[in-house]
């Protein structure tokens, strides 16, 4: 039964993720057609909008957020791993693992206060000082909402490094090779 639970939530996860990452994917073409428009505007016809610009940088804050945790488990994100790679599968694992849920408890943080910031915002009414006055809250509600897919994406890679660091790691005495825990998983 909490297997089937799981399963499912990780189902509706899987689907908010690529629906994210889909939303964002319109995003970066709206941008590239809205300042391609702005451009032709501003240089041919001598009449700029007034929103091009703006809408531009709330669209550059709300991608990354989109878009984090697709890149987080598919780790696509820019990493310093030098000396890890040095590491024995084991430790690596260990430090995933310490990492992995330290990340997903600071993304819990930053949800919790980015959800009681933007409720705030709204309850109050707050709008940009700009010329679309829009309501502050769908800028913070962007900022909680990837925060709150990146807590989890960092759970499940956790686990995972969990599950990797629990299996034990023998040397293959035939061939002098280490058996790394993929291999131990692919044997079975």
């Amino acid at each position: 039964m909490f297997i089937t639970v799981l399963s499912v939530l990780n189902k509706i996860y899987e689907r908010i993720m690529q629906a994210a990452v889909f939303a964002a994917g319109i995003l970066v073409i709206f941008l590239m057609l809205s300042v391609g428009l702005e451009v032709g505007l501003r240089y041919f016809l001598d009449r700029p909008t007034s929103w091009v610009v703006e809408i531009a940088g709330y669209i550059l804050l709300y991608i990354p957020f989109l878009v984090g945790s697709w890149v987080l488990r598919n780790d696509s994100h820019v990493k310093m791993d030098f000396v890890f790679d040095q590491l024995s599968a084991s430790t690596q694992s260990l430090i995933n693992t310490i990492t992995s849920f330290a990340g997903a408890a600071i993304c819990l943080v930053i949800t919790w206060y980015g959800i009681r910031v933007a409720l705030y915002f709204s309850k109050m009414g707050y709008k940009t000082p700009t010329v679309l006055m829009l309501p502050k809250s769908l800028l913070i509600g962007i900022i909680f909402f990837g925060f709150f897919l990146l807590a989890i994406q960092f759970f499940i890679k956790g686990c995972d490094s969990l599950k990797r660091w629990r299996i034990p790691i023998d040397v293959d005495q035939s061939h002098g090779t280490e058996e790394t825990p993929e291999t131990i998983i692919g044997e079975n």
